[in-house]
């Protein structure tokens, strides 16, 4: 199962918690499409990387990370290490590029 973030608190809390361990965050939204689509897939993944942290963030439930992280489209998938964004991020249900992108990153 994979967790909701649901506050900007919770958020940084997590990525505190998480030390030097990968983290993955899917910025969704219940009435998008595509996130619905990949959310099986991101629940599979969090199975086969199981050193890999997986969360999720509403963007319409928790706006405040959401704008804190300038996320302009769901789902974007970002990833964290020792609590600071990485420079790769993937937008768009690209299962494939987001599977590469972990595996990069871990």
């Amino acid at each position: 199962m994979v967790n909701f973030l649901k506050t900007k608190a919770d958020f940084d809390q997590a990525l505190k918690d998480a030390g030097d361990k990968l983290v993955v965050i899917d910025f969704t939204a219940s009435w998008c499409g595509p996130c619905q689509r990949i959310a099986p897939k991101y629940v599979e993944m969090a199975k086969e990387f199981p050193d890999v942290i997986f969360y999720k963030v509403d963007v319409d439930e928790n706006d405040e990370t959401a704008e804190a992280e300038k996320i302009q489209a769901m789902p974007t998938f970002k990833f964290y290490k020792s609590g600071k964004a990485l420079s790769d991020y993937v937008q768009g249900a690209n299962e494939a590029g987001l599977r590469e992108k972990i595996k990069k990153n871990k």
